[in-house]
């Protein structure tokens, strides 16, 4: 499937679950319909525990991203795409924003900043070719 967990970023498994199927959802890669992985075969094959995903899933239907589909499982809602993008770039932004805060706070002056973000903008993007 799409999601990788990471156990050293420093988000909760269940968190960086929710936080990919927004972003795989926003992307296009989990379309309007489309059903999402059991719990307990998304559980498998990210090696958790199946109450993770379970409490991931119960976050995502909260939100309006998932919906119950009875007797089959759960597909990504109508309207998800559209609130998953928004926030995609909503949490990317306070992200960015606390990066840069930090390199400001670090003593950088605006000008660095903006000339390290675009160094590694690009380099980024290289390695991604």
């Amino acid at each position: 499937m799409f999601l990788h967990i990471d156990p050293h970023n420093g988000l909760a498994v269940y968190d960086q679950i929710v936080r990919q199927v927004k972003f795989a959802v926003a992307q296009g890669v989990l379309a309007s319909g489309e059903l999402a992985p059991s719990v307990r075969e998304l559980a498998r094959e990210l090696a958790v525990n199946p109450n993770t995903v379970a409490r991931a899933y119960r976050q995502l239907q909260d939100e309006g991203v998932l919906e119950t589909v009875r007797g089959t499982g759960v597909a990504v809602t109508p309207q998800a795409r559209r609130a998953c993008q928004t926030q995609r770039k909503s949490l990317l932004a306070e992200r960015l924003s606390l990066a840069l805060s930090e390199a400001l706070a670090a003593g950088l002056e605006p000008d660095e900043v903006r000339k390290l973000c675009e160094t590694e903008l690009s380099r980024l993007v290289r390695k991604q070719r």
